[in-house]
């Protein structure tokens, strides 16, 4: 540990260093190449030691305030997710936060991402959450984690895989075995990358959090136990555990053993005054821990860009370090939920699917630079603790890419899968998928005039008779009918698409994708279908050809880079749907906004040339994407 009581940087021993490498180039001594080797590991390469990084430190609570080895530690940190973040800009983020003068990084880790299929895990590439701690402490940084198994977060399901709803009569987030024994499979797993990371192991983890902000969902106290529980057995003895919820909610959430953080955001001056005031009705002796302080919102398709108030955020936050209180600011940096990952919210039975971008109007932006409001928040950590912070690192300006023209389409209708034959309709995970869109296809049996019912469609749909568009629904403006008349031998399609998964409150049990009840066709229930799951996992494989395509196509184009840099891509010529480059899916399309252009970082672009696909739902050909020096985010609200 250094000076300031923060852990030292840490770097991986390797068979030689550098240093080692340029003397065993010199001719005069390749016969002595391995003794030098050897002596580099010792000294001549300044390495640190291994003992040093691993040298085992106790976090604790002691008479109601965080202690680091029995002396006091107040956390101040701010959030970030690994999945949200190219993983060659993790480290250039967490400097960012050291800058800002935050001595803890917060993480939620995400189910569904490691174990998309069950009892298959994935903790490589981005998915390398032990390498996201790794590098948070050899940046001088402590880390909370927050491993769930239910994490909110605006992320698809809350963090839950899809293939739980398989059996639809599994409750999630309840102690039904259903949920229970693959939930402690998973922790059991995750202990082995993530338990050895602990402060009582040398790492940085310093606190762990048991579930999250369960008394929003419900007050199990059996459930909370069991999580505890199943936490304390996957090895996360080593770090503080903890639990987190709204201050009211408090009684709800919590265990009577553990710790209390409370969370909400700066509706007012008083916000932080009023919120620990109802915490100390509960818990009056501490420790005082603000576990999510919402220093900015997320945004929905349909609705503005969040901008919130950064005076009131400063204030609040002031007020918080000037009682010596831990704090956590939600979030620090938010990115970006690439690909299918968004999640979405039910506000009074109205469905608010989250747009791709994460921005959360964060202290760094979505592509990782600081705000005027990360200058604010700096200046008064900075005051508080008495503590000057780093420099704040230079970051490279982002480019515009010249327009990129997509020539070549292939059409969906042209490229479908096997079919899946079912008497009914069935969901997205009864069939074996998570994610993407799923086609149901039937033909009528007789002439039908009246309502065609899509009941309880999850959560956009488009209506085709013989392949001609004749209707959409969307759950996020309640509809799930249209008046038809249609000849008996009609093909019927219906192009579902899973907009993401509710990922709070008490429907997420419910949250099946696709139509998950049946489909009836003036009062009628309709039956025979052929089922076709399109994951869009492998768009790169299409016959792409140089003919027109209108209608839900994918379209093909290519541009050369000389150098690369951020840049976004502007969606608006397009009307819904999503976006691939270079085999990566950045995320969704929609004309609905308030997003109109796709974050696209640097290290996913490549000197050369470099590919990009869209699928648009209603497309036609001509349309072509501009390239952007500016996130384009639509009004503020």
């Amino acid at each position: 540990m250094n000076e300031d009581g923060l852990p030292g940087r840490q770097a991986r021993i390797l068979p030689t260093g550098p240093c080692c490498i340029r003397e065993a180039m010199r001719p005069a001594l390749l016969r002595s190449a391995l003794n030098l080797a050897a002596a580099c590991l010792l000294s001549l390469c300044a390495i640190p030691s291994l003992r040093a990084q691993t040298t085992p430190h106790t976090f604790a609570v002691t008479d109601g305030h965080f202690t680091l080895d029995g002396k006091p530690f107040r956390v101040i940190s701010g959030e970030m997710h690994y999945p949200r973040i190219p993983r060659a800009y993790w480290r250039d983020r967490l400097r960012m936060a050291k800058a800002m003068g935050l001595n803890t990084i917060t993480t939620y880790v995400f189910w569904n991402i490691h174990e998309p299929q069950p009892g298959v895990y994935d903790f490589s590439g981005n998915n390398d959450v032990a390498e996201f701690i790794r590098e948070a402490q050899q940046e001088g940084l402590y880390v909370i984690l927050r491993p769930g198994p239910y994490v909110c977060a605006e992320w698809e399901f809350g963090g839950y895989p899809a293939w739980l709803l398989k059996d639809p009569t599994t409750r999630v987030r309840t102690t039904d075995l259903k949920f229970m024994q693959p939930a402690i499979r998973w922790m059991m797993r995750l202990g082995k990358e993530l338990a050895p990371l602990q402060i009582g192991n040398g790492g940085p983890i310093l606190l762990t959090q048991v579930e999250n902000e369960y008394g929003s969902f419900s007050n199990d106290h059996s459930y909370m136990q069991q999580i505890h529980k199943l936490i304390v057995d996957a090895g996360f003895t080593k770090s503080q555990l903890y639990t987190a919820d709204g201050p009211i909610q408090v009684p709800d959430g919590s265990l009577p053993d553990l710790p209390v953080g409370i969370n909400f955001g700066a509706d007012n001056k008083d916000s932080a005054q009023k919120s620990f005031a109802t915490l100390k009705k509960f818990r009056p002796n501490g420790p005082f821990f603000n576990s999510e302080y919402w220093a900015g919102w997320f945004d929905h398709w349909g609705s503005k860009h969040a901008h919130t108030d950064t005076a009131i955020q400063v204030s609040n936050l002031q007020w918080m370090l000037e009682q010596g209180y831990s704090v956590s600011i939600y979030m620090f940096h938010g990115g970006t939920s690439f690909g299918f990952m968004n999640g979405a919210n039910i506000d009074h039975d109205t469905y608010e699917p989250d747009v791709t971008s994460y921005d959360y109007d964060s202290a760094l932006d979505e592509s990782g630079r600081p705000t005027p409001k990360y200058f604010a928040l700096r200046d008064t950590i900075a005051k508080a603790t008495g503590i000057t912070p780093p420099p704040v690192p230079k970051v490279d300006p982002p480019m515009a890419v010249p327009t990129i023209s997509l020539p070549q389409a292939a059409s969906l209708w042209e490229n479908l899968p096997t079919a899946i034959r079912s008497e009914d309709t069935q969901t997205m995970e009864q069939i074996g998928q998570a994610y993407g869109y799923i086609l149901y296809r039937t033909h009528l049996k007789a002439n039908v005039t009246g309502e065609l019912v899509l009941d309880q469609l999850h959560s956009y749909a488009q209506v085709y008779l013989n392949k001609k568009l004749v209707g959409t629904l969307d759950r996020r403006l309640k509809q799930d009918r249209l008046k038809l008349d249609a000849t008996a031998g009609a093909q019927l399609d219906l192009l579902v698409e899973n907009t993401g998964r509710v990922n709070f409150g008490k429907t997420i049990g419910g949250e099946s994708a696709g139509i998950t009840h049946q489909v009836t066709f003036a009062g009628a229930p309709l039956h025979n279908w052929e089922i076709y799951p399109l994951t869009l996992t492998h768009v790169d494989k299409l016959p792409f050809r140089s003919k027109p395509c209108e209608g839900p196509c994918f379209y093909r184009g290519s541009f050369n880079l000389s150098q690369i840099a951020d840049t976004f891509l502007d969606t608006t010529a397009f009307t819904k749907g999503e976006l691939w480059l270079n085999g990566r899916a950045l995320g969704r399309i929609w004309n609905a906004g308030p997003q109109q252009a796709l974050y696209t970082p640097a290290p996913w672009l490549q000197k050369g040339s470099n590919q990009v696909i869209v699928f648009d739902l209603q497309g036609k050909m001509g349309r072509t994407l501009k390239g952007a020096d500016h996130p384009m985010l639509g009004p503020t609200k």
